[in-house]
């Protein structure tokens, strides 16, 4: 990895080390904008519930109801609305995903629109949440406008990373968030911990926020071996022996969460649909029922929580990630390809079906651990809701950094194969 640096930093990476700082750049502008608040506005100082992820996603913006609030999260709900159409729901847009290129440009462009779309409706919703029922309708137009006019110039910025710097743009803008209310989150923490007495509790609470520290780490470590871990099954062709290649085994490689995030976010987005709607009715008697029943701090909405991970987990691996089992006998079956011991065609099928669901049921187990644990060590302990030990973000945060390293990994060893090649 310092290898990497010294290359990246050299004379001659000139090129990578522009785009990163041009990346850094753009993140500090994103910085900045996190503490425009929306004029007339203040501070929102109550707890934010099932909001709190949206919050952390977006650097803390929700809390200071800035211009970025919304953050990038309408985007990436249409993001999700997309792909679910492309299952075959609507023939239109399974088709244009089929057609290369330009159907992705199509849906890239479907994707915006409706991404502003769901900025304006959250927006209005949000103004109307916490500007009160006694505001004007001009005051919730021009918030609403406001919050939607800092999505879209979030996603442009997005747009300038992926064009001109590394990596994608807005998983980068979406890591910043997390990073940027990460310091906040360690305050909070040792200020919980760290209380005024005698140097004796002080001593102690000072060793619990080490610990605390030493868990953190660790769970990242964890989640870094999970999401590098991969089930092989080895591949043997027909027309090729297994030293035709320096001895090199073919492999398809099913990663041990295959999913990624989107499970978590799924879960989270439909079981807060109830409490978005009872922070709107201002229905005394239907706010009880979801606050009891639904909410996932609450043991029924917790097991209704783990339950839709479980399902989306499922439903993401095998429909949007392309990993269908009978298409990769198929294509096995075309290149004389077979597992070794597994007959081609209907067994392979079921064997590569097999190994998928026991493999994305690991996976699901892992999500479920690290969703959880923020929701279980909050019910069990005195740490304020600002304070998280695992949950979505720590994933997004982990997920998005690998991707962008490999990336730049991989623009590092092309220059050294460039070189090669012309010598």
């Amino acid at each position: 990895m310092f290898k990497n640096l010294k290359q990246i930093f050299s004379a001659r990476n000139k090129d990578i080390r522009n785009k990163i700082l041009f990346t850094l750049l753009i993140l500090f502008v994103y910085k900045i904008g996190t503490t425009i608040r929306v004029p007339g506005t203040e501070d929102i100082t109550q707890d934010l519930g099932f909001l709190e992820l949206l919050n952390v996603m977006s650097g803390g913006s929700l809390r200071n109801f800035s211009i970025f609030a919304l953050g990038v999260t309408p985007y990436i709900s249409a993001s999700i609305i997309v792909q679910l159409l492309q299952m075959d729901i609507i023939p239109y847009f399974s088709n244009l995903a089929k057609e290369g290129y330009t159907g992705r440009v199509k849906l890239n462009k479907i994707t915006r629109y409706l991404g502003i779309a769901l900025a304006f409706l959250q927006g209005l919703v949000m103004s109307y949440s916490f500007l009160g029922s006694s505001s004007t309708a001009y005051n919730y137009l021009s918030v609403t406008v406001i919050l939607t006019a800092g999505t879209c110039f979030l996603l442009w910025l997005g747009d300038q990373i992926t064009r001109k710097g590394v990596g994608n743009g807005i998983s980068l803008l979406i890591l910043a968030g997390i990073l940027i209310s990460t310091p906040n989150m360690m305050v909070d923490a040792f200020g919980s911990f760290v209380t005024t007495g005698t140097t004796q509790e002080v001593a102690l609470g000072v060793t619990k926020f080490i610990l605390f520290v030493l868990v953190y780490v660790a769970i990242i470590i964890g989640v870094v071996f999970i999401e590098k871990t991969e089930r092989r099954i080895p591949i043997q062709y027909s027309n090729r022996t297994t030293t035709a290649y320096s001895g090199n085994q073919t492999y398809i490689p099913f990663k041990l969460n295959s999913a990624g995030v989107m499970p978590v976010i799924f879960a989270s987005s439909l079981i807060s649909i109830p409490s978005l709607i009872a922070s709107l009715l201002k229905n005394n008697s239907f706010s009880l029922f979801v606050n009891k029943y639904i909410n996932y701090t609450q043991p029924t909405g917790f097991v209704l929580y783990v339950l839709l991970i479980i399902l989306f987990t499922y439903l993401y691996t095998f429909m949007a990630t392309g990993l269908k089992p009978k298409e990769l006998s198929e294509n096995l079956n075309k290149q004389g390809g077979y597992i070794p011991g597994i007959r081609p065609g209907t067994e392979t099928k079921k064997y590569v079906s097999t190994v998928l669901a026991r493999v994305t049921f690991l996976g699901a187990i892992f999500l479920i651990v690290i969703a959880g644990l923020p929701i279980i060590v909050s019910k069990f302990s005195s740490l304020p809701t600002t304070v998280t030990v695992g949950g979505t973000g720590l994933l997004i945060v982990v997920g998005v950094a690998l991707e962008t390293y490999n990336q730049i990994e991989s623009s590092l060893e092309a220059r050294k194969y460039e070189r090669g090649y012309r010598r």
